[in-house]
């Protein structure tokens, strides 16, 4: 009788309650290895085919985009006090049944976050939210509108592409009295700034409520989104970027495999010295569709096109560096300038790639807490 390795013991345990200890494990612990949450999501891709319905939640300001994830996923996953977050991340779930993604980045009017900063979390909500999104939630206050709000739809043009608008709908949170048709007048007729705000949109836009427990207009939000959808074609939003980060995090799935394949080959081995026909099928697809969501959850927070921001914090830290390393210098007369100059571009050359590690090390690792 063959005896199962503790490695293939190991691994088939994995495989048969794979889904209910990623959610057990999200439970308990909101900060997890690989974002266990990605990890879930890709699993269920791999195994059963179907696609989740991939949504990028923007905000202008304030709390609003986070209580929309909250109010899509049906979950508490931002406490009412959270404005900001410091990194984009992903969280999956279910909204009336059909199975969704929703991506959350920084605000786009943070004014604690650097320009610099701001692009590269950008960039990483495309790299979470490829091949492309398929729908595009700005979200705001319904009492708080601001003129910078206004512009908020054309920032995201400029951010996202010429034809993203086509994909975005206006999201808007509200607790008061008005319901039904006074709602609604109140947004397209009343008030002019909501009005000429929706109308960025071609007029698409849904009123949620900021108690997540109140999903009456969920159903209706998903009608919205399929609609929406069926005007283009069915398709997801892609451009440019888009096609760049979905190549590079290819090419690192291919990296990430060829890694692995030493390790993949030995299981393979020891699956087929202990099972055979159907069940041998059954446990081969498993392991594969864990290690497909593995290197899929990695390559989307570890690949090329993300880390060319590594290279722009390096170059501005060698810069800034080596400028104050010629102001001390200049005291010592123009040899210390020199010698100034070189070491303190070499120190701020480190320090740059010093903070560039931290953040990816604990963004690789776990997910980013709210701040």
């Amino acid at each position: 009788m063959f005896h199962a390795t503790p490695h293939l013991q190991e691994l088939r345990i994995g495989q048969e309650n794979t889904i209910k200890a990623l959610e057990n494990q999200r439970k308990s612990s909101p900060q997890l290895q690989l974002s266990n949450t990605i990890l879930h999501s890709a699993y269920l891709n791999w195994c059963f085919g179907d696609v989740e319905l991939r949504i990028l939640v923007i905000g202008s300001s304030g709390p609003s985009q986070f209580l929309l994830t909250n109010f899509i996923l049906g979950r508490e996953e931002f406490s009412e006090e959270v404005y900001s977050i410091a990194s984009s991340h992903k969280n999956v779930g279910e909204i009336v049944g059909r199975r969704v993604a929703v991506v959350n980045g920084p605000n786009l009017c943070d004014k604690g976050m650097s320009k610099s900063k701001m692009r590269k979390e950008l960039k990483r909500s495309m790299c979470l939210s490829t091949p492309g999104p398929h729908a595009i939630l700005i979200t705001f206050d319904l009492e708080k509108i601001s003129p910078n709000d206004m512009k908020t739809p054309k920032l995201v043009k400029d951010k996202f592409g010429e034809n993203v608008l086509n994909y975005t709908m206006i999201l808007l949170v509200y607790d008061g009295h008005l319901r039904g048709r006074a709602l609604d007048d109140k947004v397209m007729r009343t008030d002019w700034h909501l009005r000429e705000l929706v109308e960025q949109c071609n007029c698409r836009y849904h009123v949620f409520s900021k108690n997540w427990r109140n999903r009456s207009g969920s159903r209706e939000l998903l009608h919205k989104i399929e609609r929406m959808l069926q005007t283009m074609g069915g398709h997801h939003y892609v451009n440019r970027s888009y096609k760049r980060a979905e190549e590079s995090i290819r090419n690192e799935e291919r990296k990430l495999r060829k890694k692995r394949q030493s390790e993949t080959e030995r299981t393979c081995r020891e699956l087929e010295e202990q099972f055979q026909g159907d069940e041998l099928c059954w446990q081969m697809d498993a392991f594969n569709a864990r290690l497909g969501a593995e290197i899929r959850a990695e390559a989307e927070l570890q690949n090329r096109w993300l880390r060319t921001s590594l290279a722009v914090g390096l170059g501005l830290g060698f810069v800034a560096g080596a400028a104050m390393g010629m102001i001390v210098g200049s005291v010592e007369g123009p040899a210390g300038m020199v010698v100034g100059g070189a070491v303190g571009g070499v120190m701020g050359g480190a320090s740059g790639a010093a903070a560039h590690f931290n953040t990816a090390f604990v963004n690789r690792f776990y997910r980013a807490p709210p701040v």
